[in-house]
């Protein structure tokens, strides 16, 4: 699988992602187009594209997080028709390497729905197939019923990131609301 990061807009790109994003994500709080634009334009943001055979089989939208090294993973989803084929792993196995060489980031972050079911279940089975650590602070959003956890990977050995939870929201938090400001 061909690995791929967008740090701009491109309209074309997104045509052949967003019906990826869309399948994984419509009923799950998608970003609008025009928020991913904004977060672009501020320069926060980073698209990554898993291509197999000219098809884009993967994405994912990674953001910056201001005050530590850590890259958040916002959404990452495969087209269901190459899901549970191994293309999940390559994807954040490509984010890993170029989150590494970009010289920024150190550490991986994302924020999982806690709520336990066998579909949240597996999710964080996922993650922790890739490395990640399921912090123990569950995260209550005022704009969406369902709780939330931290999971973190340390991509150094020195990484700043820890398990603390309630501090990792923070980060996350900020994130979303600089997302949406201005749009």
């Amino acid at each position: 699988m061909e690995f791929k990061t967008l740090y701009h807009w491109d309209d074309k790109i997104w045509e052949l992602v967003s019906p990826i994003y869309h399948q994984a994500f419509a009923e799950k709080g998608a970003k609008p187009e025009k928020i991913i634009r904004n977060m672009f334009q501020k320069g926060i943001c980073f698209l990554h594209l898993g291509i197999k055979n000219g098809k884009v089989v993967s994405m994912a939208l990674t953001g910056k997080l201001k005050g530590i090294h850590a890259l958040l993973i916002d959404y990452i989803a495969v087209h269901e028709d190459w899901q549970n084929h191994g293309y999940g792993l390559r994807m954040m196995n490509g984010i890993k390497d170029w989150a590494l060489s970009s010289g920024t980031f150190d550490s991986l972050l994302i924020e999982v729905e806690s709520e336990v079911t066998s579909e949240n279940l597996a999710r964080i089975n996922f993650w922790k197939k890739c490395g990640f650590k399921l912090t123990d602070y569950i995260h209550h959003y005022i704009w969406v019923p369902e709780p939330y956890q931290a999971m973190y990977l340390k991509l150094q050995t020195d990484a700043e990131i820890n398990g603390d939870g309630e501090l990792l929201f923070k980060y996350i938090g900020q994130f979303h609301k600089v997302s949406y400001q201005g749009s």
